[in-house]
Order: C-alpha cells, then sequence, then structure tokens
C-alpha cells in the first residue's frame, strides 16, 4: 500500500488478496487501520509461486522499506550461545553469538538474552577448574589460588582429566545436573566437618545456584528436546505475545514482545511467529494453542508445529499465555512512552510545520577537550530506534574540540555515502544543539545539494533541554510534563549513551597506548620483554 507521497506505507501477502484487502475498506475500521486505509493512494502487487516464498518476500521487504503501519518486533539482537572449547589442551567456556565453528567447539542455546548465558557461565567457571584468562599468562593468576583453574600456565595437565571436565560440562547443561550436585554436597559436608565453614558457605552458595539456574518452572518434561512454546493475551488494542524457551528439556528463559493489535488475533499471531524466527534459529518442536495456527504454520517453517488437546504441552501453553497476560498488565502499568509514536510523530510535525517525520536522524558530538573526538548519528523509525542503522565517526585532527565543525564533517561524510549508494533519507535530522549547529547541519546538507528538515534541541543555562528550534529559526518551548519532550529526550539520551560509551571505550584505549605500539613486527611478547629490560622511557631513550 503506497500513499499520495509515493511512500510504502504497508506490506502485506495473502493467498486470497480480494479478500483479505476488502477486510480493510468494506468494514469499519478504528484507530491505527483506520488511518493506514485514510493515507492509501495505489497499491502495487508481487505474484509469488507458493505461500513460503510470499513469505519470505515479504519479511525482506518489510526490513528494506519499514512501512510504519506493519507491526514489528523490536528486535536487533543475536541470542547468545555457551560455547565450550572441546579441542586443544585447554578447554574453556565463553560467549557465542552463532554457530560458527562446531568442530572445536560445543555450542549450547540459544539463550534469550545474555544476562542468563552470563550467569550459567559464572556458575560453571566457579564449581569447573577451566582456565579463565583469554590468552594464557606466564605466572598463576588468582583462579589458581581459589581452586578454580588448573593452571596450564604451569602446570602440564592430562588430556584424560579435560575429557572428564568437557563430559560433566556437556552433560550439565543437558539438564544433568544431579551428579553435580552430590558432588558439591559432599565437599560442602566435608568442610564443614573439618570446621572449614567459609568453603561450605561457598559450596551452600553453588547448590542455591544450581537450583535456581536449573529449576523447571512447569512440569519435567522427559523429551530432552528443542522446543518454543507461543502464546498471545489481547487487551485494549493491544497484542502481546510471550514465548517460552525450552533448550535440552530446560526452561532457559521467556521472551514477551508487546505491539499495537492490527487485524484478526490469528493473523497477527501467526504473522508474530513467522517474524522471530527471522531472527531465531527453528527449535524441534514449536508448540501453539490452535490447530489453526499449526495449518498456517506450516508450510513456512520447517520443524514440528502441534496444538495440543491433553497432557503436559497443555499447561506449558497455559503458563506461556499466563506470561503474556502478565505482561500486558506490566505494559499498561508503566505506561510506556512509546505507546501512540504515531500521534506523538504527528505532533511533532505540526510543531515544526512540516509533513510527519517518520524516520528521523539525531546527531552528538563527544570529546573531552579535543581528545578522542567522535560523532554519532542514531536512526528512529516510526518512533523506534533501529540500531542496524546506527553509526559513528572518528573526527579529524583539524576539527576536534570544534562541535560545528565536527558536526559539519560527520553530517558530510554521512549524507555523501547516502546519496551515492541511493539510500533513502530521513525525513527529519534533530541536532543536539541551538542556531550554529543548526546551520552546520544545513552547510552540509546545501553542499551535497539536499533538502532535508533540520531541527535542534535549545539547552537553558542548566544545560537542560527547554525548547525546539525549528527549521526557520523559531524557537518552540516545550512542556516538560508532556509526552513529546519525553519521547525527545529518550531519542537525546539514547544518542549521548550511544556516542558517550564508544568515546569511553576510544579514551582508555588510548591511555594504555604505548609508543611500542606503532613499531610494525612488536607484539605483546617483545614488548613484554622490552619493559622488563628498560622499565623507565629515561632507560629506554639510553
Amino acid at each position: 500500500m503506497i500513499d499520495e507521497n509515493d511512500v510504502i506505507i504497508y506490506i502485506g501477502k495473502a493467498k486470497r488478496l480480494d479478500k483479505r484487502v476488502s477486510q480493510y475498506f468494506l468494514r469499519p475500521q478504528s484507530g491505527k487501520v483506520a488511518t493506514m486505509v485514510s493515507n492509501v493512494s495505489r497499491f502495487e502487487t508481487i505474484i509469488t509461486a507458493n505461500e513460503k516464498e510470499a513469505l519470505i518476500l515479504e519479511s525482506n521487504l518489510i526490513k528494506e522499506h519499514l512501512p510504519r503501519f506493519n507491526v514489528l518486533l523490536k528486535d536487533d539482537s543475536h541470542y547468545p550461545y555457551i560455547a565450550l572449547r572441546k579441542s586443544g589442551n585447554d578447554p574453556y567456556l565463553r560467549i557465542a553469538r552463532k554457530v560458527s565453528d562446531p568442530k572445536n567447539y560445543a555450542y549450547f542455546g540459544p539463550y534469550p538474552n545474555s544476562s542468563s548465558a552470563y550467569r550459567i557461565i559464572d556458575l560453571l567457571n566457579k564449581i569447573f577448574p577451566l582456565r579463565k584468562c583469554k590468552n594464557i599468562p606466564s605466572t598463576p593468576c588468582l583462579y589458581y589460588h581459589l581452586n578454580q583453574c588448573l593452571a596450564p600456565c604451569i602446570n602440564e595437565i592430562e588430556p584424560s582429566v579435560y575429557q572428564n571436565l568437557i563430559k560433566q560440562i556437556e552433560s550439565f547443561l543437558n539438564g544433568n545436573d544431579s551428579e553435580i550436585k552430590a558432588e558439591i554436597r559432599t565437599k560442602m559436608y566435608a568442610a564443614s566437618e573439618s570446621l572449614n565453614f567459609e568453603s561450605a558457605h561457598e559450596y551452600k552458595l553453588q547448590l542455591e545456584a544450581i537450583e535456581q539456574i536449573m529449576a523447571k518452572q512447569t512440569v519435567d518434561l522427559k523429551e530432552k528436546i528443542d522446543r518454543d512454546i507461543f502464546a498471545y493475551s489481547v487487551r485494549d488494542n493491544y497484542f502481546a505475545l510471550a514465548v517460552l524457551v525450552y533448550r535440552s528439556g530446560l526452561l532457559l528463559g521467556k521472551e514477551l514482545y508487546v505491539v499495537e493489535q492490527f487485524g484478526s488475533e490469528s493473523d497477527q499471531f501467526a504473522n508474530l511467529i513467522t517474524q522471530y524466527y527471522g531472527s531465531h534459529p527453528l527449535p524441534d518442536e514449536i508448540i501453539v494453542g490452535s490447530e489453526k495456527i499449526t495449518n498456517e504454520l506450516r508450510p513456512f517453517l520447517e520443524t514440528s508445529i502441534i496444538a495440543p488437546k491433553q497432557g503436559d504441552k497443555v499447561v506449558m501453553v497455559l503458563n506461556a499465555q499466563e506470561n503474556a497476560a502478565q505482561g500486558l498488565d506490566e505494559h499498561f502499568l508503566t505506561a510506556r512512552l512509546s505507546d501512540d509514536n504515531l500521534a506523538l510523530l504527528n505532533e511533532l510535525g505540526e510543531l515544526l510545520h512540516i509533513n510527519t517525520p517518520y524516520r528521523i536522524d539525531i546527531f552528538d558530538i563527544a570529546h573531552l577537550q579535543g581528545e578522542a573526538p567522535l560523532g554519532a548519528a542514531v536512526v528512529y523509525i516510526n518512533g523506534e530506534p533501529v540500531k542496524r542503522m546506527y553509526r559513528r565517526y572518528n573526527i579529524s585532527k583539524q576539527n576536534a574540540g570544534n562541535d560545528i565543525g565536527s558536526l559539519d564533517e560527520v553530517l558530510t561524510r554521512r549524507y555523501k555515502r547516502i546519496k551515492e549508494e541511493n539510500q533513502p533519507l530521513p525525513d527529519l535530522i534533530i541536532v543536539d544543539g541551538g542556531i550554529a549547529h543548526v546551520n552546520a547541519a544545513l552547510n552540509a546538507l546545501n553542499n551535497l545539494d539536499l533538502d532535508v528538515t533540520v531541527a535542534g534541541l535549545v539547552k537553558d543555562e542548566k544545560h537542560q533541554t527547554k525548547a525546539l528550534l525549528s527549521p526557520h529559526g523559531e524557537v518552540v518551548e516545550l512542556d516538560t510534563r508532556s509526552p513529546l519532550f519525553f519521547f525527545l529526550m529518550r531519542m537525546q539520551d539514547e544518542v549521548h549513551r550511544y556516542v558517550i560509551t564508544f568515546h569511553r571505550r576510544k579514551r582508555r584505549k588510548k591511555a594504555f597506548k604505548s609508543i611500542l605500539d606503532d613499531i610494525k613486527g612488536l607484539g605483546r611478547k617483545r614488548q613484554q620483554i622490552i619493559r622488563s629490560a628498560y622499565p623507565t622511557l629515561q632507560a629506554l631513550q639510553k
């Protein structure tokens, strides 16, 4: 569906296109659907060979065009795996974002978020004496003295010892925790009997951590397979999708998405599940509570999809439904500012006397008295951040410490490339500053012969944002208690967070930089030998 400005505003698929379109235009509509229908100027259609091809095409087109009326799961992350290195003489654990080297690593997951994966790695590193150092040092570290590492840096470890550790860890991550718990319990009692209460307490904490992490939040299933359980809840035109993630029979966590309701419940449920697997690996089994949904999903998802009628799996679906309903409750209690992004974008457009800015690029500059200068661009589409489109820029020496020159440089570099690659331009550019910053941005755009609206966020004497500077130089006062003000502050905080994170990293890296780093052929080992021989700069100069 395309509006009068030739902008794609909605992309959808259907086996019966006439039936699907008539649902939008021949029935009374309200809210987001009514707004979309009133904005449609014309249609374009593409005929595909089958439903699966249509799904893939729909997904690709939505990612490319990001239409403002398509309900999307906000998801830019790669889901973590726990990777156990099993080749070589010194196995260790790490977080992996994808299964890239199955020959040398055993992978477990993916986990719903990084925190749960890191929590398990921390526990495993306390229980099993694997090496923790990224690179093997020449002297033993603290973990060796805490009996949490076998110290391959100074000891020759028998391969059989490591093979036994690998088997135990694999067994543990596959849900078999009874042997480990029994072993730790034995050590705890032994430490207690020898009056070593500090060690006994540490073992007790390990047992509690295992119980907490490995606790099954629903029934204990005999099949040790990977499965995802989906359910939804609807309330006041909002749709909550809950996903319970089981791997090897263990519940690793849940994911919850709350979006605006759009169309029929069953259509949106099926659509969001297929979207979910655009960025997640397929499990061995998908469980949903509706036979109709399983029939809709089977042509698209090549795995087992079932709608249970009785037994343990019905309990799992009910649990997922409860999580979805609770997620909606929390959504309304917290009154998220992103609830009505479209209305806020319309309000912003009216204040600036421009069309609704569905895509906004916002910029910030960071430096410390000219040191480690960086610029950053953050992109919001339909009022939501699109993190894969964020960019950061190292600023040249001649503009270091000069915010106006830095801003001109960053915008020139960014939009020159966008113009050369024929990528879409934003509807609005926001810079963190007053008229000088707005003029710098306009100068960069004029030199590139580009016409994009630029606005500024003006600060008061206390360096607090107080007003919006319009493209015409008009200062628009903002009600600091209004949703629009907090909407703009959220964008401003996000670009500031993004640029400051990399600015600190750059400063930290520079703080530890040595004159030896710039000499080709000098690796870490040789630098260490030189520093040992010449502990001061004066000694080295002599």
